[in-house]
């Protein structure tokens, strides 16, 4: 029988609620919701009533999450709290012995990323990023692709957060996400596309990012949206399409995309590239040399020329899924499609088993870092800013920070 992991949840909104639903679905025998915190009673009573609808046993709640944070009551706590307050409180958290899950978005500040890193080092316990896209099945196979090889040696990834969420300036209330793109003009949402790509590129563990230039685009999206929904001329600070561009240690390019305030099909722009092939999300397909057709055709003037042939992806799926995703496709639970309930898995097996998780927090302290930077490289007309090292010189190591089957720099095939 596995321990039985204590959960706290501080921030009970809309993303709480969605952990809160995803932990319904999968090992309740093994995972215990024992506190909850907000500092609005209406969602606290919310809570209840849901756990009540689901025959679960009602959490201790707390207003102040020190309080929550000091229970011997709690293992480790999620973190769905504001992208002001998140690193703060799970700082407070791993000093009081807490393994702590925050989620995305990226920094502020440098500052408060040292802080994180320093709390940790100096405690023991392990802050990890719940991005669940690291877990998503796509990210997966591209990770078993590469470290088997059939991408060859990577020379360039690009990743985004492409989503059409302009709506929010129809709102006005200036909730978390309308705030920042109010105040800010930076990549906002770093952390979807780069964390699967950190990994595949083995940042912090025998490569870096080293340097970036963020670029803004003019913005009007959220203005004629505004203007739209009867709030007249609204002036939003943030461009609507940040182009930045990472130059890794190893030589390695990554491109970055960020655009939520224009029309478009989702898209996490997700493509890893080598000197045998790549995957490309938009296409849903993948190339690979003597794996996807190649045919030699004739031009008009006679001339030989190689053509290459996307393979679509569901035709890789069965030789080349993650061993995670033929364990999981046939039983999927929880939020975005199943990403939540691994992400949540891989957290709580470390909680229980007292391990490294498998992001850690120089890569929290690394991905969300984007942000900032972009930020003051595009305050600068574009110019290049160093990337800071939170690892002090241990990336140089090309290490496994988590072995096992949650591991998201090797590949193990484990019940």
């Amino acid at each position: 029988m596995k321990k039985i992991v204590k959960l706290g949840i501080i921030g009970l909104g809309a993303r709480g609620e969605t952990l809160l639903a995803t932990l319904f679905e999968f090992n309740r025998e093994e995972v215990l919701v024992s506190a909850i915190c907000d500092v609005k009673q209406e969602r606290i009573d919310k809570f209840h009533q849901i756990m009540k609808d689901h025959d679960y046993p009602l959490a201790t709640a707390y207003t102040d999450y020190r309080q929550l944070i000091a229970s011997d009551d709690v293992d480790a706590v999620l973190i769905p709290t504001s992208w002001n307050s998140h690193l703060r409180i799970a700082e407070e958290a791993m000093r009081n012995g807490k393994y702590a899950g925050i989620e995305v978005g990226g920094a502020s500040s440098l500052d408060e990323l040292w802080h994180l890193v320093r709390a940790a080092e100096s405690t023991g316990v392990s802050c990890m990023m719940l991005e669940n896209c690291c877990y998503g099945r796509n990210e997966l196979l591209s990770l078993n692709l590469a470290r088997q090889g059939l991408f060859g040696e990577l020379i360039h990834c690009s990743c985004g957060y492409e989503h059409d969420l302009s709506e929010m300036a129809h709102l006005g209330n200036r909730e978390e996400r309308e705030v920042h793109n109010f105040r800010r003009n930076c990549d906002l949402y770093p952390t979807h596309g780069i964390g699967p790509l950190a990994k595949i590129l083995r940042i912090n563990r025998g490569n870096r990012f080293m340097t970036l230039t963020s670029t803004a685009s003019k913005g009007r999206g959220f203005a004629k949206e505004a203007e739209k929904a009867g709030r007249g001329h609204v002036v939003y600070n943030i461009g609507d399409v940040i182009t930045t561009v990472i130059k890794c240690a190893n030589g390695e390019t990554i491109t970055m995309t960020h655009c939520v305030s224009l029309p478009r099909p989702y898209s996490r722009d997700f493509r890893v590239q080598g000197t045998k092939g790549l995957f490309l999300e938009d296409t849903k397909s993948v190339f690979i040399e003597g794996i996807s057709t190649t045919r030699e055709e004739i031009d008009v003037a006679g001339n030989p020329y190689t053509v290459h042939e996307w393979t679509p992806v569901e035709e890789v799926y069965e030789k080349y899924d993650h061993p995670i995703w033929k364990k999981f496709r046939e039983n999927i639970v929880g939020g975005h499609g199943g990403m939540d309930a691994l992400t949540l898995s891989a957290f709580c097996d470390a909680v229980r088993n007292h391990t490294p998780t498998p992001i850690d927090v120089y890569d929290c302290a690394a991905w969300m870092s984007l942000t900032c930077l972009s930020e003051e490289s595009i305050a600068m007309g574009s110019m290049p800013v160093a990337v800071p090292d939170f690892t002090d010189g241990k990336w140089i190591y090309e290490t496994v920070g988590c072995p096992g089957k949650w591991s998201l720099d090797e590949v193990y095939d484990e019940d």
